[in-house]
């Protein structure tokens, strides 16, 4: 029982070991598995290695029949010898017109004999015409797929474990997120858009998307002493230590161009945190067209309003705030009402240890801003201080035919010095303005409109400073 014990570990331990896995970084993919011939893929810049020995690649002009790609490759040079066919027979059929007249015809039969030919020569012209674009279609179509039209194998079969090493770009990937809002609750669908283009039909038993690079290099940094010594103001001596200061800037500058370069092929991920994300029994070919596997999904209580801000945009907002169950890794969001396409491309942002989604525009409210005229302003100066008066109105109209409440987010202006100094006269309307002065001069204004409704809100506020000083703001 013992000896079948431990048979049974030793094949499950060989068959994981074996098992087939793609790890793809910002920099670049690996793909171990176990070959069933020497065939590749059609890709270019790929490294081989078997059990840790480099293989050579080579150009192979015929690939097996039972691949995908062989196929595709195969309809591509049939529709060329098709081509290649019809335009040898437009030639032929050219050398026949070509050919001397006979001295004596029959006019009844050569009208005949060149209405046959010119119906021959348009049939072929037509044909070539619709088999060229045929092939420039399917070439197209190819190249979408994989970076060459030459297959490549290795030199040998590689009987236990063949590792990939593929150049960046050839696969990547990125996260994709749907939001449902529904009332006070969001449901968050997160995605895993894949794209292959490498030319290699991958199948993964294991698949692993790091957002970080496999290539870091990290310079090695020693501690240097900060030296203090005595002044001595001699020429040689400085001129000693500008050229050292010059040569060290030099060296200092050529590292990091170094470092630059070194990280420059790297493609850096949109946050600092490095994000993993595993695939079980992953299907990957290479058609260059997205594949897009569900990651998580998720719910959440929902608070929404609808916001403006009149000193840098005239339209209101409709936002949706949420604490995320976890780490939201893109900001682009495709934003739904049940089956209700919201916004295809809404944008989001975390605040305040939050996270706020930018749902859509409310195109049913309307707001203008205007300063106050320049001869409603009032300066004076009492002693030696000038007070000036300035101000200016917001008139926001609700054109639906519902109750609309809203907030308005406003400023004056901030001082960053104790001589100039600012502050709020008042905020006017006919119904009484429920606000909140804040701080750098934001202020929040909560509004509530009825159907067709028009409020006009004056905002007062008063600079101070020394007749002295000139002002601007």
């Amino acid at each position: 029982m013992t000896l079948s014990k431990s048979l049974l570990f030793l094949f499950l331990s060989g068959s994981i070991s074996f098992a087939s896995s793609l790890q793809v970084y910002q920099d670049q993919a690996l793909y171990n598995y176990i070959p069933k011939d020497s065939f590749i893929g059609f890709t270019k810049n790929v490294k081989a290695k078997c059990e840790g020995d480099t293989l050579s690649l080579l150009v192979i002009n015929s690939c097996p029949k039972e691949k995908r790609l062989c196929k595709i490759l195969n309809e591509v040079q049939t529709s060329e010898q098709r081509l290649q066919a019809v335009r040898s027979n437009i030639k032929v059929l050219s050398q026949l017109i070509s050919l001397p007249k006979p001295n004596s015809f029959n006019a009844s039969s050569l009208i005949d004999t060149a209405k046959q030919i010119g119906e021959e020569q348009a049939k072929l012209s037509n044909r070539e015409k619709i088999l060229y674009q045929d092939i420039v279609q399917k070439q197209k179509a190819f190249e979408k797929q994989a970076p060459s039209l030459k297959a490549i194998k290795t030199n040998t079969i590689c009987q236990k474990e063949l590792k990939l090493t593929i150049p960046r770009g050839y696969i990547s990937f990125s996260t994709n997120y749907e939001a449902d809002i529904q009332e006070k609750e969001i449901t968050v669908t997160q995605k895993l858009s894949i794209i292959n283009q490498s030319g290699i039909d991958i199948t993964a038993d294991i698949a692993n998307f790091y957002y970080r690079s496999a290539h870091q290099y990290i310079n090695p940094i020693h501690f240097n002493p900060w030296i203090v010594s005595k002044y001595t103001p001699i020429v040689q001596k400085r001129m000693m230590y500008q050229a050292k200061k010059v040569a060290d800037t030099l060296m200092v500058e050529s590292e990091s161009m170094a470092d630059n370069q070194i990280e420059s092929l790297a493609t850096t991920a949109s946050y600092e945190d490095a994000r993993e994300y595993k695939i079980k029994d992953l299907f990957l070919p290479s058609t260059g067209i997205p594949l897009d596997i569900e990651v998580l999904q998720w719910k959440a209580p929902l608070v929404c309003e609808i916001k403006a801000y009149p000193y840098r945009n005239s339209h209101a907002f409709h936002l949706c705030s949420f604490q995320p169950k976890f780490q939201i890794d893109s900001n682009r969001w495709r934003i739904k009402e049940g089956k209700q396409l919201i916004n295809e491309n809404a944008v989001g942002k975390y605040h305040n240890k939050k996270y706020v989604l930018y749902t859509k525009v409310d195109k049913d409210i309307k707001i203008v801003r205007k300063p106050i005229v320049k001869k409603e302003r009032e300066s004076g100066i009492f002693g030696g201080t000038v007070r000036k008066k300035d101000g200016f109105t917001l008139t926001v109209t609700n054109k639906s035919d519902k109750n609309k409440s809203l907030i308005l987010v406003d400023r004056i202006p901030t001082s960053t010095t104790d001589e100039i100094k600012v502050k709020l006269l008042s905020v006017n309307s006919n119904k009484k303005v429920d606000y909140k002065m804040l701080k750098e001069g934001k202020i929040e204004m909560k509004l509530g409109l009825a159907p067709n409704e028009t409020k006009k809100i004056e905002v007062l506020f008063e600079i101070s400073y020394d007749k002295e000083l000139k002002v601007m703001y």
